[in-house]
């Protein structure tokens, strides 16, 4: 029997950290699964297809485009966030992410969701992770996933280049928009997609390590032992 050769180490090397958050921070997806079947079938919709193409993408932008004919897109939506809302158990991190969130500065991390604030806030917290500082929400937007706008405006609110970033995102409409916006782009979890050239995988975090340092000139960089 052929024994596999182990991974080899990869290092990625940044001074800002954007994450993603369900499916990438949270494990949320029998919640988001649930609630997505339900409305589907409240409504006559396609639940299989929904499920298939809603990782990543605001809400919204869903309803917008399997709503059935003449519906009221923005009452249809408001009523998918109420059953979102209420829905948490089962909501988890994934493995080894509160531990790197509590190492990483806090200056230097970002959440870029597609839910809007109040459904992030509480994922975030039925998760047990602390929010990060920074957060861009679907609401603080006008285009969702995959358009880059939500990464660049983290970028832009942390003070880095694009370049200067590293995203962490499980869905393909999220690595589609880390990658627009020139930001080097980790996939994480069973959920990715074919993965674009060069962009490297994770199952979760428990094998991820991070140190800081500072140069003489004050900046500082973070490591990524992947």
């Amino acid at each position: 029997m052929a024994i596999p050769a182990p991974a080899v180490p990869r290092t990625l090397t940044c001074r800002a950290v954007l994450f993603d958050m369900d499916g990438t921070l949270v494990d949320s997806t029998p919640v988001v699964e649930q609630v997505w079947s339900e409305f589907a079938a409240r409504y006559g919709l396609d639940s299989a297809e929904i499920l298939r193409t809603s990782h990543g993408v605001q809400a919204i932008d869903t309803v917008r485009r399997f709503a059935p004919p003449g519906a009221d897109v923005e009452v249809l939506a408001a009523e998918l966030g109420a059953m979102e809302r209420v829905r948490t158990e089962g909501i988890v991190p994934l493995p080894g992410a509160a531990e790197l969130l509590s190492i990483l500065p806090g200056d230097a991390v970002a959440l870029v969701t597609s839910a809007d604030r109040a459904l992030a806030d509480i994922r975030m917290d039925a998760a047990g992770l602390a929010m990060p500082a920074t957060v861009v929400t679907a609401d603080l937007i006008t285009h969702g996933k995959p358009h880059p706008e939500g990464y660049l405006r983290a970028a832009e609110l942390l003070g880095v280049e694009p370049a200067e970033a590293l995203v962490f995102e499980d869905a393909p409409a999220g690595i589609a928009a880390g990658l627009a916006a020139g930001i080097r782009t980790v996939a994480v979890g069973p959920n990715t997609g074919p993965l674009p050239n060069g962009v490297l995988h994770i199952n979760d975090y428990s094998s991820v390590s991070a140190t800081m340092e500072t140069d003489a000139a004050g900046s500082r960089t973070i490591s990524f032992l992947l």
